[in-house]
């Protein structure tokens, strides 16, 4: 899906500076964006995500009310380098100082941002997400998932007031039987066409993890609408003889499609409008802050945290034994390996993978999915505790490890590589979701 975006020209079409400039953003702005035929300023303006000014000009302060009439939001591109020139600064700032949404991308990779997250807003609206899910939070650790709000009704009802997204509901029980009765050799016939890397991994184990993904893959494909899922797989992990670890690896890899842990619908939302405004790697995982010492310390089994400088800024992350669950295109290192938790099959797997490191952002929605929840860091290095719950842990450092304890939604946690503060804040402008970063 691409966004569809109009120009609008204050004098003429004819302008040979504003004609240039539509065809420059239509070549760059190819994979992400529709332009139509240009209109003037005060014309009616089609259904469309967004206007264009490819040019500005001192009119601008005179016809400010016929800009101020139109109900969309407007991106100012005038450079050819796909962005605003500087000399447009003092025209921008006047229309935001009238209250109009005005956005100035300052380089082409914000422009494309800003306009997937436009067409993310259409997007939405033909989105469902399917969660398996039987009788979630009385299985098994029930004392702990039965705290969790992405289980209440409340949380698919706010997902879809605010987002448009709407939320099914199937049996995982039904899901697993399924999966277990399909054939072996069918299951073999489908792993050949992979080429995954797996250690310590069964045949029987391996085969089982293909089943549960032929089995997603089916229900799936049910719906055109079904653009992420999850599963309640650790709290009712008796419905399966396996984990979907493969298998939402290879639905991405397949179809770009979007999964959360534990059927964690927060974390599915969050992980959706993130991935799909900017198209950089993602995953979810567990934050354990230093600070929380041994409240943190116990659910992984391990002793004591690394000896760092400066420990009331620096997390650990984990999840599932390993750092957690990514695709192999995400990953600077990637393979399968049996199962870590004991809550979960002895014939269920997980997955071992890294992101480089360096420079990263932690992102989440509050329950509230009103505010977004944005934290750089840096990923300092990993961690490993032989015969713990924390098998390899990434360790991140950030600036203030007390304000994120004060602010912190969630012990589920999304990781970009990179810093994309900025990127998030115009997503979630067009979202209108407030950031609280630092």
């Amino acid at each position: 899906m691409k966004a569809r975006l109009v120009p609008l020209y204050f004098q003429s079409a004819d302008d040979p500076e504003f004609s240039a400039q539509v065809g420059k953003l239509k070549e760059l702005l190819r994979e992400e964006a529709d332009i139509l035929e240009p209109r003037p300023l005060g014309s009616s303006v089609p259904e469309v995500d967004a206007v264009l000014l490819p040019q500005v000009l001192g009119d601008a302060y005179r016809r400010v009310e016929e800009i101020r009439a139109i109900p969309l939001p407007i991106i100012v591109a005038t450079s050819e380098f796909g962005m605003v020139n500087m000399w447009d600064w003092e025209i921008v700032g006047y229309l935001r100082g009238k209250g109009l949404q005005v956005f100035a991308p300052y380089t082409l990779d914000l422009t494309k941002n800003i306009v997937r997250s436009l067409v993310l807003r259409r997007e939405m609206q033909e989105t469902s997400f399917l969660l398996f899910q039987d009788n979630p939070g009385e299985g098994m650790q029930a004392s702990i998932f039965k705290r969790f709000f992405w289980w209440e009704n409340e949380c698919a009802e706010r997902i879809q007031e605010k987002f448009g997204i709407q939320v099914f509901k199937k049996s995982f029980k039904v899901l697993g039987e399924k999966a277990k009765n399909i054939p072996d050799r069918q299951a073999a016939e489908v792993w050949r066409a992979w080429n995954l890397q797996v250690e310590g991994l069964s045949e029987r184990a391996i085969l089982s993890a293909v089943k549960i993904y032929i089995a997603l893959k089916e229900e799936i494909e049910k719906n055109p609408t079904i653009k992420g899922a999850g599963m309640n797989c650790l709290n009712e992990s008796f419905y399966s003889d396996t984990t979907p670890c493969l298998a939402w690896c290879m639905l991405f890899t397949e179809r770009d499609f979007i999964w959360a842990c534990e059927g964690d619908l927060l974390t599915l939302a969050t992980k959706f409008l993130v991935y799909r405004a900017l198209r950089q790697p993602i995953m979810m995982s567990n934050v354990y802050p230093f600070l929380m010492g041994q409240a943190a310390l116990k659910h992984e089994r391990i002793e004591k945290f690394p000896e760092v400088e400066e420990p009331e800024n620096h997390l650990l992350i984990a999840h599932c034994g390993y750092f957690g669950l990514m695709p192999p295109a995400f990953a600077a290192s990637w393979v399968a390996r049996p199962k870590v938790l004991a809550i979960v099959d002895e014939n269920a797997h997980v997955v071992d993978a890294r992101f480089p490191e360096g420079p990263v952002t932690l992102v989440k929605l509050d329950t509230t999915l009103e505010k977004l929840f944005v934290v750089e860091g840096t990923l300092e290095g990993y961690v490993q505790y032989p015969d713990s719950d924390c098998r390899n842990g990434g360790i991140i450092r950030i600036s203030d490890g007390h304000r994120l304890m004060e602010n912190l939604p969630s012990h589920h946690i999304l990781i970009l590589p990179g810093h994309h503060r900025v990127a998030l804040k115009n997503m979630a402008r067009v979202l209108r979701i407030e950031v609280v970063e630092f």
